[in-house]
């Protein structure tokens, strides 16, 4: 099976990723109905915090990451990369960010409506398309890394998608967050 995934890495990466965005789509469409899960209304009250946290921890781990790559620190940057992948695929970012979509809905922007069209509306775009985009893109990098050994990575699109992942995921996560600030914070 190792052999299958080292020569063919895209074609487990392309249906993990359909899975991943399919599940984020039911989520958002309410294909999942709420009454699926118990809801915690503390838990609920918390989660965008908790996931601006979330947000903020992994732009370090990605920092991180990248510097230790770009100076050749191997271990550094996958135990970054992982760290990074965990808070956000671990089902701690998605699974809270998921169940609090499910059981209360998205939150409307209580801001002025200049601010709404052309502050909120672009950034929350841009940070939806991105995140789509990074979904397939951080995939690919973890099933390459996954399947290769350090020796062999360089001669693979690792280093190329990861770049642009990090970079892409990078962003993502800073609009989050402005997205967050400008929901519950400022307005």
């Amino acid at each position: 099976m190792r052999s299958f995934v080292t020569r063919h890495p895209s074609s487990v990466s392309a249906p993990l990723s359909v899975a991943a965005l399919a599940l984020v789509v039911a989520c958002v469409r309410g294909v999942l109905p709420a009454t699926l899960l118990p809801v915690h209304e503390p838990l609920v009250a918390v989660v965008p915090t908790l996931n601006a946290a979330l947000s903020a921890t992994a732009l370090v781990t990605i920092t991180v990451g990248l510097r230790a790559i770009r100076r050749g620190n191997v271990a550094r940057h996958r135990a970054a990369m992982l760290t990074s992948t965990g808070i956000f695929a671990s089902f701690l970012f998605l699974f809270l960010y998921l169940y609090r979509l499910v059981v209360h809905g998205t939150t409307e922007f209580a801001g002025p409506d200049v601010v709404y069209q052309f502050v909120y509306l672009p950034v929350l775009v841009v940070h939806m398309a991105l995140a789509i985009v990074c979904v397939p893109l951080v995939v690919h990098a973890l099933v390459l890394a996954g399947t290769h050994s350090v020796a062999e990575l360089p001669r693979t699109n690792h280093p190329r998608v990861g770049k642009a992942a990090a970079a892409l995921w990078l962003v993502s996560f800073a609009l989050g967050i402005v997205v967050y600030l400008l929901l519950y914070v400022v307005y």
